[in-house]
This record gives structure tokens, C-alpha cells and sequence, in this order.
């Protein structure tokens, strides 16, 4: 009688086993660094969007030589006045056709925030108006100062550890960015 080998195909069990506990400990080191990524990047993009909204109102006003004001919106359609968590907002022209009534407004753009993505305001009104001359002042009178304030867009996390993105209006007009260190926390 003869036997014939065939070369045999396949894993052995201690094949497997090795192969599964590298890839294991791979993807260990792997999903902690997407998520800090995929969460830095949801902090950037919506501060960018925050700072492109704040131009948009700044450019809106000189265009129109009226006042464009930039709100907490809850809807998407009208402004949420107060303080507190944003859950987006919007940029409107309170009077657009410029009958001295702000009961007509315009929504020139609308943004809603991703749900992991915080965003708080020192603005007691919940709105930033910028006036036709393009800055934004502290009150409607012709010779206030110039208004300073930030905007803080924030993940609790420490995936990435800087999980806040301060967006900083200065000297009515002036925008710079900056992420920060929270250690994990969103101010409230």
C-alpha cells in the first residue's frame, strides 16, 4: 500500500493564535491615537466654521452697510438669547429691508454643531453684531469700545489633550485661534 502526502493548506492553531494577539495589541496602539485624531480635527473644523461665520457676518455688514449679527440658534432660524451651551448658530441681518424694524430678518447662514462638540459664550445676549463700519462694538452707541470676547469650542476628553479651541475676537474685529489644555473638561 502506498501513501501520498499532500502538502497540506491552512493555519495551525498556534498560527492563529499569534497572528490574532499582534493584531490585537495593533489595534490597542492604533484607536486610541484615530480618536484623538478623528476628535481634533471635529475641534478644528468647528472653529473653523465659527471664525468663517464671524467673517461672513464682518464682510455681510460692510456689503450691506447695515448691522449682521451672529446668534445662538436652537433651530437653525431664529436667535436663542442667554447664556449657555450653543448648539449652533446663525448669522442674520435683523433688518433687511431697512425700515428701522428689526421684524424682517434674513438668515445668511446656519450651522448645527456635531453633538460631541461644546461651544460656550461669555455673551449674556447669546449675539455678536457687527456694525456697517465692520467692527463690533460693546453697545449700539456711536463711541463705545470695540468688543472683545471668545467663543470656547470644546470635547470632554483627553483625546486630544488640548480638547478646547478658544476662537478670541479682539479690538471688534481681530480673530485668532488657539487649542487648549482643558485636562478633560468643558466649562460650563
Amino acid at each position: 500500500m502506498k501513501f501520498s502526502r499532500r502538502a497540506q493548506s491552512g493555519f495551525t492553531l498556534l498560527e492563529l493564535m499569534v497572528t490574532i494577539t499582534v493584531a490585537a495589541v495593533l489595534l490597542g496602539l492604533a484607536v486610541p491615537s484615530l480618536m484623538s485624531t478623528i476628535n481634533r480635527s471635529r475641534l478644528a473644523g468647528a472653529a473653523n466654521e465659527l471664525v468663517a461665520s464671524l467673517q461672513t457676518a464682518r464682510m455681510e455688514a460692510i456689503r450691506r452697510n447695515a448691522r449682521v449679527t451672529l446668534c445662538r440658534s436652537n433651530d437653525q432660524s431664529t436667535c436663542a438669547g442667554g447664556l449657555g451651551r450653543w448648539n449652533g448658530w446663525i448669522v442674520v441681518v435683523p433688518d433687511s429691508n431697512r425700515d428701522g424694524t428689526a421684524n424682517d430678518p434674513t438668515v445668511l447662514q446656519s450651522i448645527q454643531l456635531k453633538s460631541t462638540v461644546q461651544l460656550n459664550s461669555p455673551l449674556t445676549d447669546g449675539r455678536l453684531s457687527y456694525r456697517s463700519d465692520g467692527f463690533a462694538r460693546d453697545a449700539d452707541g456711536a463711541d463705545t469700545a470695540f468688543l472683545s470676547t471668545e467663543f470656547d469650542l470644546c470635547i470632554p476628553t483627553t483625546m486630544p489633550a488640548e480638547n478646547t479651541h478658544r476662537v478670541r475676537l479682539s479690538s471688534g474685529g481681530r480673530l485668532d485661534t488657539q487649542p487648549i489644555d482643558a485636562n478633560g473638561v468643558c466649562a460650563q
